[in-house]
């Protein structure tokens, strides 16, 4: 069941890639997408169009892929069903060092705005985690949610400070702060794939370790396992996820969070599996989202943060309702 279920998200990704280059502003038949690919014309409209949206859906991908296998490596590194980028605040942390990094260093280039989601997105987990950790107990899931939930709370209200008064900060900032994949460009990609691509490596080279940790830290150890080292290993993968995925695209929420819970339903909680499924299925709707944003209010968009979050959280009810997850 496994590779069939893989296999019919690998073909609804290809369908939903199609639709990408098929739907827009403007809808452009089927039968010249292809040589709008192979042969295009500059001259051509259509082919102009289609040449345009081949980065849009190719930034979708990675951004829905790295965000949905951040989301599954941050559920199995803390055993915690409602960890992800937004809840444990490492978008709130990325946000905010991309907005001092525009008020106060004066930043204007992707590279720039890379470097700060990575050093806010990391110095924000590192904050939750040492507050959760505090007390008997250690890092329980609830713990975790409340210290993410409140450090979140903080640091948008940071953010919101720094804005209130620096009127250009907030013009650069509040589009970038909706989450899109809109005016995605072959260079801007190209920056933030070596990040993607060793943070995707080291997610993948930790799912032995996660599937340790989810039989608690005492056996984990028993086991032979490091739990530090599988940790800190684990946190470098999702701040590297999170931190390009968000410098590039914005703060695109609930990605991370229903992605993971999706997956499960389809591998099972063996995360060899686990983690390849949710980065398709990541991928799958993010790119869904942006098609469907294109669809509704043509010939302007909406942007895909604003879909994902429609999409995501009824779905996310519906997960809690039927499953009745307390941990993992």
């Amino acid at each position: 069941m496994r590779p069939l279920g893989l296999g019919a998200v690998v073909v609804a990704l290809a369908l939903a890639s199609i639709a990408s280059l098929v739907y827009g502003s403007r809808e452009i038949p089927l039968a010249e997408v292809w040589p709008a690919l192979t042969s295009p014309d500059p001259a051509s409209i259509v082919d102009a169009a289609v040449q345009n949206r081949v980065p849009r859906t190719v930034l979708a991908l990675l951004v829905g892929a790295a965000l949905g296998l951040a989301g599954a490596v941050m559920q199995g590194m803390t055993r915690n069903p409602l960890a992800d980028p937004g809840i444990l605040g490492l978008n709130a942390g990325a946000s905010l060092a991309v907005v001092l990094g525009i008020s106060v260093l004066g930043v204007t280039t992707l590279p720039q705005y890379i470097w700060l989601a990575f050093l806010g997105a990391a110095a924000a987990g590192a904050f939750v985690y040492a507050v959760a950790s505090l007390g008997r107990d250690g890092a329980t899931p609830l713990k975790l949610a409340l210290a993410g939930a409140a450090t979140a709370a903080a640091l948008t209200s940071l953010i919101s400070a720094v804005l209130l008064t620096q009127e250009e900060t907030l013009n650069r900032f509040r589009f970038w702060q909706v989450g899109g994949v809109g005016g995605a460009e072959t260079a801007g990609i190209l920056q933030v794939l070596p990040f993607l691509a060793v943070g995707a490596l080291l997610a993948l080279a930790s799912a032995r370790g996660l599937d340790a940790l989810a039989l608690g830290d005492d056996l984990a150890t028993g086991l032979g396992r490091r739990v530090g080292r599988i940790r800190l290993v684990a946190g470098i993968a999702a701040v590297l996820l999170c931190g390009a995925a968000t410098a590039v695209a914005g703060p695109i929420g609930f990605i991370g969070l229903v992605v993971p819970h999706l997956a499960r339903r389809l591998t099972g909680p063996a995360h060899a599996w686990l983690l390849p499924a949710s980065a398709l299925l990541g991928a799958l709707l993010l790119l869904t989202a942006d098609v469907v944003g294109r669809v509704v209010a043509r010939p302007s968009d909406v942007e895909v943060g604003i879909v994902t979050a429609l999409i995501g959280a009824p779905v996310l009810i519906a997960i809690v309702r039927r499953s009745k997850v307390r941990a993992l």
